[in-house]
């Protein structure tokens, strides 16, 4: 029984589907299946066209897939939208002391047709200090949010990015990088997954049966 069970195992069919996958799982299946991509136009007018063309280059460099112009050809589609902004941060903030103290005394006396005297003492103290800051700090911001789909219109997967610029490339070309990194990633832990041996209800039977005539005999 065990040999029959290693053979049925060696020559199970790699590709066999479960019978009810999980939506993960199917997912996966089809994303380890794409190997052309179209890569629409995405909104966000001109900046999305320039992050376009930077996933265009960071997809065809990663090596894993072939990125072709005609939409009819590939497996699957990456849509989405795209923008690449650049704007000044304005920061202006204001401190101050001020002190004012003023001390006065007068008098005077006096009678018709004698001396008259008169007394005057005053003080004042100001003492005032302001200072204004005002900094301006010129940013470039890219985002961009995508998907990618099949040819039945399903969503096999999906990534955003965002980036202020990396230390060797602008905010647009970090963005781009970003995403067709994610995707490699997922695509090859896709392939693992689809090559990975199918544990189907046969064999599930079978290895429960082998280990309950392997099981010892309770006393």
């Amino acid at each position: 029984m065990l040999l029959l069970l290693c053979m049925m195992m060696f020559f199970a069919p790699l590709d066999r589907p479960a019978d009810d996958p999980s939506p993960e799982n199917e997912t996966m299946a089809q994303l380890a299946r794409v190997r052309r991509i179209y890569i629409d136009i995405l909104t966000g007018g001109d900046a999305a066209l320039q992050i376009r063309d930077l996933l265009m280059t960071s997809l065809q460099n990663s090596k894993q897939f072939i990125v072709t112009e005609d939409e009819d050809r590939a497996d699957a589609t990456l849509k989405g939208a795209g923008d690449d902004d650049v704007f000044t941060d304005l920061h202006q903030s204001s401190e101050g002391i001020n002190a004012h103290t003023q001390i006065g005394d007068a008098q005077s006396t006096g009678t018709r047709n004698y001396a008259s005297s008169s007394s005057n003492h005053s003080l004042g103290i100001t003492i005032g200090e302001n200072e204004s800051r005002r900094t301006e700090e010129r940013k470039h911001e890219a985002i961009a949010t995508v998907r990618l789909v099949n040819k039945d219109g399903d969503v096999i997967w999906s990534a955003t990015a965002e980036s202020f610029g990396g230390k060797f490339l602008g905010a647009g070309a970090d963005v781009a990088d970003k995403i067709a990194k994610r995707l490699v990633v997922d695509f090859k832990a896709a392939k693992q997954l689809a090559a990975a041996p199918v544990k189907t209800p046969e064999l599930a039977a079978a290895a429960s049966n082998v280990a309950a005539s392997n099981a010892p005999a309770s006393k």
